[in-house]
């Protein structure tokens, strides 16, 4: 088994890291927008990002269960495997969670989710405000886990390559591992 994750994975990883470092602030900055045509090319824009992390992680999920991840160090301690296989079952949780919560509160807001201003995504319930307005704070509230579990993740990555130096790291950003 090779010590690195396949090419595949790393570009589905970074691509989805990207697009969610990209998208987090711009929810967060719009959120208190006033009404505008500005506001609502963001939340399109937010919305075409949200859609596009929900199809790439079901191609990274279909990807993992046929391919598997290279193993952790021999050395790392149990209970620090187990941190790591939590943390990221929980992140590809709300990597799923977060962009269908969306979905949803748009479709119960009775605002239909376009993306790429191309093809309509069907509603995923009808339209009722209430509901609405409780998973805008779903949506809300797995978002800041979400950024809580990958500064967790983030950390914990720098923790292998600056402190232990054992290539944990470098499984997930193969240069790392070459020498000079």
């Amino acid at each position: 088994m090779s010590n690195h994750y396949t090419r595949t994975a790393i570009t589905l990883h970074w691509a989805i890291a990207l697009l969610i470092f990209a998208n987090f602030p711009l929810g967060v900055y719009m959120h208190d927008l006033p009404l505008s045509p500005d506001k609502l090319r963001l939340f399109s824009y937010h919305k075409w990002v949200g859609v596009t992390v929900f199809m790439l992680t079901m191609l990274r999920v279909l990807w993992r269960i046929t391919h598997r991840p290279p193993p952790l160090p021999v050395a790392m301690p149990r209970w620090e495997k187990l941190a790591a296989e939590t943390v990221h079952y929980l992140l590809y949780a709300l990597i799923f969670a977060v962009p269908l919560s969306g979905w949803l509160m748009s479709s119960a807001k009775g605002v239909q989710t376009v993306w790429f201003g191309v093809l309509p995504l069907p509603d995923l319930v009808n339209k009722n405000k209430e509901l609405g307005d409780l998973l805008k704070e779903v949506h809300e509230g797995l978002n800041f886990v979400m950024l809580g579990l990958v500064l967790a993740h983030i950390g914990a990555a720098l923790k292998h390559y600056f402190i232990e130096r054992d290539g944990v790291l470098a499984r997930m950003i193969p240069f790392l591992g070459r020498k000079s």
